[in-house]
């Protein structure tokens, strides 16, 4: 397969012009190789580093580029403790349809900073508007390398905490999310450590916030702490 702006030089593939990306995933598309979501993502060598293109989200894991993304976990605490929002995905979602997700969570598209992510997709996913989404704190920034059936997943979660009042109730505000259920963290606590209902980057999120309150013992805290892939 010949592929648009691709340059073989000593059994590696090199990509001259950035202008090329897009084309380029046109046509892996084109061959069978992911899906046109009509979504730009900002290519970088480094997370923080400059933008060096563009490429549309759907290939993003076929040539293994890391991708940037927002987790918020949405927490209430109240006189029956401390609880989280969770949402559940919507059946016909391509990527992990039915399976437990954040309240609010999203990838960071072309042009588009942190912050702009998270306030655009609390507003569209559970109807937060900006001035209750604006509470949200930075807590972790978690990256990490996976195959999936989508190619390899190589993220970097941006994660935040917000602390919701009790009589909020969130709201599906486009058709990714089917529903919201308020649990006590321990039964998170038990489903993350028990089942797989929880979509799978979603876990390690979780894990970052299980540590953080103190919900883990102290000798297998330490073992994951080292092990959870911060960056």
């Amino acid at each position: 397969m010949r592929l648009p702006g691709v340059t073989a030089v000593a059994g590696s593939l090199t990509l001259a012009d950035p202008a090329a990306l897009q084309p380029l995933a046109r046509a892996l598309v084109g061959a069978g190789h992911g899906r046109w979501r009509g979504e730009p993502f900002d290519v970088r060598a480094q997370p923080d580093g400059p933008v060096l293109g563009q490429v549309d989200r759907g290939v993003l894991p076929v040539l293994g580029i890391q991708a940037l993304g927002v987790h918020v976990n949405g927490l209430v605490r109240g006189p029956e403790g401390l609880r989280l929002w969770v949402a559940v995905r919507a059946a016909h979602k391509l990527l992990d349809p039915n399976k437990l997700d954040h309240l609010v969570a999203g990838g960071v598209a072309a042009g588009m900073t942190v912050w702009d992510t998270l306030l655009k997709e609390a507003e569209e996913e559970a109807s937060i508007p900006p001035e209750l989404a604006a509470r949200a704190v930075p807590v972790a920034r978690i990256g990490y390398a996976m195959e999936r059936h989508e190619g390899l997943r190589r993220d970097l979660l941006h994660c935040f905490d917000i602390e919701l009042p009790e009589n909020f109730v969130p709201r599906p505000g486009d058709d990714e999310v089917a529903r919201f259920e308020l649990w006590p963290i321990e039964r998170v606590f038990a489903e993350v450590q028990n089942g797989d209902a929880f979509k799978f980057n979603v876990n390690l999120v979780l894990i970052d916030l299980f540590l953080r309150l103190g919900l883990i013992e102290a000798e297998r805290a330490q073992a994951l702490r080292a092990a959870l892939p911060s960056a």
